[in-house]
């Protein structure tokens, strides 16, 4: 196994099967020393793991299930890029992570939801997990997401 499977492996996660577009794009991109990720939604075995906007109040996704749920997208993320790259060892950087959260108008916890997926990317590659970042809310996310995470990733 490499250094980012052992990672995996000490962490106890078990990369999930590559999510299926739901419209007319593919999971990702290899290109040059570049591998652009499109936006994942937190999809576990075929489905939402949920629904619904951030907000506060009851009825609404919570931060902290944000935060998990920003968690699976970069996890899915992580395995739409190893379809394309074959061995995540050929990782040399998380560049840029763009995280867009399902947003009521007045919630600003944004960035707190996104360190789900920038936490377990620094979790799995270390040092070159450490990346740039944007997080922002949007009035509404495909199939009713809660959290979209999209990167790109330096490869070798």
């Amino acid at each position: 196994m490499g250094r980012v499977a052992d990672r995996l492996a000490e962490l106890g996660i078990e990369l999930p099967a590559v999510v299926t577009p739901v419209a007319s794009y593919t999971p990702a991109v290899l290109d040059g020393d570049h591998v652009w990720v499109s936006g994942q939604v937190p999809m576990v075995q075929g489905s939402l793991a949920r629904t619904g906007k951030l907000g506060d109040g009851e009825g609404f996704v919570t931060v902290e299930e944000g935060y998990e749920l920003a968690r699976i997208c970069a996890l899915n993320g992580i395995a739409a890029a190893h379809s394309v790259l074959g061995d995540l060892d050929r990782v040399v950087r998380v560049v840029k992570v763009l995280g867009m959260v399902n947003s009521d108008p007045q919630f600003t916890g944004q960035p707190q939801v996104i360190n789900g997926a920038s936490d377990v990317l620094g979790q799995v590659f270390g040092e070159a997990g450490v990346h740039a970042r944007s997080a922002f809310g949007v009035a509404a996310l495909p199939l009713g997401a809660p959290v979209e995470v999209e990167m790109v990733l330096a490869v070798r």
